[in-house]
Parts: C-alpha cells; structure tokens; sequence
C-alpha cells in the first residue's frame, strides 16, 4: 500500500482530506509545548517560595528547561533524517510524559534536582517534537501551499500557551499556602513541614495529570497510520555542512540573534513574578492596596503576542523581513528602558507591552537565517536554531543573580536609583539592541 504524502495535481488545498486527520494530530503537537512553556515560567517563583531558594537557585528551573532543547535538538534532527518524522514524534512524547511524571517521584522526596531532572527530559521531548513538528507540516502537501500550512498549525501554539498560565493560575499558585505567608522562615520547622509537603503536591498534580494525557497522544500517534515524507532518509555529511553553516555569517548571526531572543523572551515571561512581587512591597503600607494580580497582565502579554504575530506576519507584505525585526526590536528595547526606570504600575504596562514586540521576532529570525540555503544545509541549520534555545537556561539565571545582588528578596538594594528587579531587565535591553542589529544587517546587507 502506498503510504506516500499524495501529490495534488488540480487545485491545491492547503490540507488534503487524505492527511487531514494526522495534519490534526500533528498540529496538536505546537499547543502541547506552548502548554508546557506557558506553565513552567511561574514555576520558578513557586519554588522558590516553596522550598526556600534565591532567585538563583529557583532559575535552574529555567537551566534545566531550556538545556533540554540544546543538548537534544541535533540528535532528534539525525535520528529523523535516519528513520522517520513519525518515530521522533513517538520517542519526543514518550520524554514528554516521561519527564512530567517523574514530578511524582520528585514531590515524595522533596528534592529540588529531581524536579529539574524532570524538567529537563521532558524538554529532550520537546526538542524532537519541536524538530519535528515542521518539517513534517511543511511536508504533509504540496509546496505552494507548505508556508500556509505551517502558519495554520502554529497558531494553535497561543492556545497552549495561554492554557498552561490559566493552569498555573487556578490549580498551582491560588492552591499554594506558602504564597500566602510573608516570611515563611519564620514558623517553626513542623509547620514548615507540613506546607511543603502540600505545595509540592499542588506543584505535582498538574504535571502528573499532563503526562497522562501525553500518552494517550502517544497511542493515538501509534495506532494511526501517518503519511510519510517522500524526502526523509537523505543525510548529509554534518561536518560538511557544519563547515558551510559556520562561513555564513547570515546564519551565524542568526543563531547567535535567537540565543538572545529567546533568553529576552524567557525573562520577560518569568520575572513578571518579581517584579509584581516588587510593586506590592512598595505599596505594602498603602491603606486599601490590593495585589497586582500578576496573572492578568501575564495573560494580556499573551493576548498581544498573539496579536503582535498577526499585525506582524500582515505588515511582511509591505516592509522586509529584517526592517520589520529592528523595528520591532527597537519597540520592545523602549519597552525595556519604561520597564527599567518607570515605578510602579505604569513600569508593568511597559513589561507586559513587550510581548507585542517579541511576537514577530522567533520566526522572523528563523526565516532571515535560513534563507537561500540548500535543503540539506536547512535541515541541520533548523536543529541549530532550535538549539539556540538555550538561550532560555543561560540569560534568566544571569538575571536572577542580578535580582540576588542585594539579598534574596527582590528589592533589597538599590542600582542606578532602581529596585535590583527593575535593573535587572538591562538584560533584555541587550538582547533587543543586538536584535535590532541584526535586523538592519539583514536588509542592508543581506537584503532579506
């Protein structure tokens, strides 16, 4: 039987009935990353409250998310070209439910390592579903129609993300008791006890439950017959096209660009947390204050990305592709600077304001840095960006020594006339600027 993608000869549609059902499947496939970055980034501030760590230590939850994806895309991209999109599909679900259930084991003991090792295969999941998931959209049709289907599919990716902070929300951090206690060192050590004991199983639950659910898509994925590519098996000689790739400086750039953006992204998403946490200490005494909820605005920041990637992706048809990226970049390092020395509420908008910028930027640099290469040089150049995804482990636990630099708390000192949280976003400055570096070496340059 013929088990081929089918060539479409009369009129191309974008997903034909044949491969409809696993185009479904696959899509699923960017809702479960989002989910599963979206409900991670408060998990830093969780644990810190939970098991009394710094802002230093709580971010080797982020160290052990973000790592996964490097040290695992360029196997998942090899053992693919070996065997079949299909295969890594199934071995990145199987890591996926496998690293969250392991929170099961990891709350019993109490040990924060176990619950990073957790993070951390479950994300060697995410990087071959991730390596995975578009080239194997891109292949599920004809050509002409490959750049709509794969915008189709990662517009389900918002979804996820904003389900995983609606889960976090409701089912994590309203349910944790250590969130409620100002000074939690201060009670003695049976009381401490028992509110770990029970916030750590708040911390598990979801994660449990999700890799369930995961493996349920696992035997879906088994039992349906998949499409295959006509275009897999060819591997080329990686250190050849290591070679190529390292002597173009378009690509280079471009790695290097993503390693920034995606570092930018992850601080902005994650230490909302702290600087929330910051605006309620300076109004602690304020009669009739109420909490920032920090959720609400981490909401609306997913709400404008979502926006900021459809005014972004309308407005390519009209300036190219690297203008675009400064502007955009420039928007959001003026969004840093308001977030940097502006106090209080208005500081936030300028944070929040900030996922409109980010929107455009991942597959805008993605594209930039893959333009004009071979097929074969595009299939390695992918793993490399998705690689760059460290980015993610390495910057946020800069900037959580940063936050530490006058003590645990989030506003212990003072730098430049700012709370330690509000400098510590010069970081993402940074990132933006060299973005917007690339951006116009891109259309000066490149002409891209």
């Amino acid at each position: 039987m013929n088990n081929d993608i089918p060539e479409v000869t009369e009129k191309t549609p974008v997903v034909s009935k044949q491969v409809l059902i696993p185009f479904i499947l696959v899509t699923s496939l960017f809702a479960l990353w989002g989910f599963a970055n979206a409900v991670t980034d408060p998990m830093v501030n969780a644990f810190k409250k939970v098991l009394e760590l710094s802002n230093t230590q709580a971010s080797w939850v982020q160290m052990a998310f973000y790592g996964g994806y490097f040290c695992m895309a360029l196997p998942a991209a090899i053992l693919m070209r070996k065997y079949s999109y299909k295969v890594g599909v199934l071995i990145g679900l199987a890591l996926y439910a496998g690293g969250a259930l392991l929170f099961y084991p990891a709350a019993i003991t109490e040990k924060f390592w176990f619950f990073c090792l957790g993070l951390y295969i479950l994300t060697f999941g995410l990087a071959f579903l991730e390596t995975a998931a578009n080239p194997y959209i891109l292949a599920m049709g004809a050509k002409k129609t490959a750049t709509q289907r794969l915008n189709l599919a990662q517009s389900v990716n918002p979804v996820g993300l904003i389900a995983g902070l609606l889960i976090a929300k409701y089912f994590v951090y309203d349910k944790l008791q250590s969130d409620d206690i100002t000074d939690f060192s201060a009670l003695d050590e049976a009381k401490r006890t028992l509110i770990r004991v029970s916030d750590l199983a708040v911390i598990r639950d979801p994660y449990v439950i999700l890799g369930l659910v995961i493996l349920a898509v696992f035997i879906l994925f088994l039992v349906i017959k998949m499409p295959q590519s006509k275009a897999e098996g060819s591997m080329p000689s990686l250190g050849k096209t290591f070679s190529e790739l390292g002597k173009n400086k378009k690509y280079v750039l471009g790695v290097v660009s993503q390693i920034l953006y995606v570092g930018a992204q992850i601080m902005t998403w994650t230490y909302i947390y702290q600087y929330a946490e910051a605006i309620d200490l300076a109004n602690v005494d304020v009669v009739g204050y109420e909490k920032v909820d920090v959720f609400f605005y981490q909401l609306i920041a997913f709400i404008l990305f979502t926006v900021g990637r459809i005014i972004g992706t309308a407005m390519l048809r009209f300036l190219s592709s690297g203008k675009l990226l400064m502007y955009f970049a420039l928007l959001a390092a003026a969004c840093v600077v308001g977030t940097m020395f502006i106090q209080g509420m208005a500081g936030l908008y300028c944070l929040v304001g900030i996922s409109f910028c980010m929107s455009l930027m991942f597959p805008t640099i993605y594209g930039i840095a893959l333009n004009d290469l071979t097929e074969e040089q595009s299939k390695v150049g992918s793993a490399g960006l998705v690689m760059a995804i460290v980015g993610g482990a390495l910057l946020p636990m800069l900037q959580g020594v940063i936050i530490d630099a006058g003590g645990n708390g989030v506003a212990d000192t003072t730098i430049m006339g700012v709370s330690e949280v509000n400098f510590s976003f010069i970081l993402p400055l940074c990132c933006f600027i060299l973005i917007a570096m690339y951006g116009r070496l891109a259309f000066k340059k490149f002409n891209v």
